[in-house]
């Protein structure tokens, strides 16, 4: 077996010329992280079985016909589902109990981003959370519109899941350093780097999944048979450091269920 991979690191002159040189090879199937390639390798073809995975709202972005089945050349996996991003807030409001505002990060120009927010500030109100949303595309943008919310108290951050939230992730924990903002993320990753908290999918073992739709397909079957699947576990990592910095005690509850603890 021959694998042919490419990274684009989010960068949309690389996604062009990597799905082109790949299509090119006539391959048998092909495997997609995040949603940023997907929509270009749908336009580039009809035909090549695509097996996708860390995806938000496949649907609404207009990938698939539904969950159940997927209908054409495309199937996998999402990263979470719109009922999950209440979570952020609840985690936030229990490490951080004075908290009355959040600023949401998210790409408001994908289907992804706006369902996020609008899951985010449908449970605001409960926990007497007041959302301010913030947009991911200009870096520089972004950075002045935190500058500007942080001038208020008791604020906190929130990152959506995104490819942009990716690529700015070393600004992003900067700037909730910088301005001491309790900050929730999607990914383990950006509290290795100093986030405070994540809640999110393993996204590894959706790679694991993909692995074994792609054996599936190269055994005959159709994606437009595979249903796509959401996550069954999402998994909660706390940076005790971060924490500490911003004067919060992490209650033994909250500590007791984290599957990473980061000292």
């Amino acid at each position: 077996m021959q694998i042919n991979y490419r990274f684009a690191s989010g960068k949309p002159e690389n996604i062009r010329k990597f799905v082109d040189e790949i299509v090119a090879v006539a391959p048998d199937a092909v495997v997609i992280g995040g949603a940023a390639v997907v929509p270009s390798m749908l336009q580039a073809t009809r035909t090549v079985p695509i097996v996708f995975t860390n995806v938000i709202d496949p649907i609404g972005a207009g990938y698939i016909e539904s969950m159940a089945k997927p209908g054409g050349n495309a199937t996998g996996f999402v990263m979470l589902e719109y009922s999950m991003t209440a979570k952020w807030l609840e985690l936030l409001k229990e490490i951080a109990p004075s908290i009355t505002r959040a600023a949401v990060l998210r790409d408001p120009t994908v289907a992804g981003g706006v369902g996020q927010f609008g899951a985010i500030a449908t449970a605001a109100p409960t926990l007497q959370i007041e959302v301010t949303p913030v947009s991911l595309n200009v870096a520089s943008t972004m950075e002045r519109s935190i500058a500007t919310f942080a001038q208020t108290a008791n604020g906190s951050l929130v990152a959506t899941a995104s490819a942009l939230t990716i690529i700015h992730r070393d600004l992003i924990v900067r700037l909730a350093a910088r301005h001491k903002l309790p900050s929730v993320f999607h990914r383990r990753l950006f509290v290795a780097n100093g986030g405070l908290m994540s809640y999110g999918p393993d996204v590894l073992d959706q790679f694991r999944k993909a692995a074994g739709y792609v054996d599936r397909i190269l055994r005959g079957e159709k994606p437009a048979d595979l249903p796509v699947q959401a996550p069954t576990k999402y998994e909660l990592a706390i940076n005790l450091k971060t924490a500490k910095a911003l004067d919060l005690t992490v209650p033994p509850t909250l500590l007791a269920r984290a599957d990473e603890v980061i000292e």
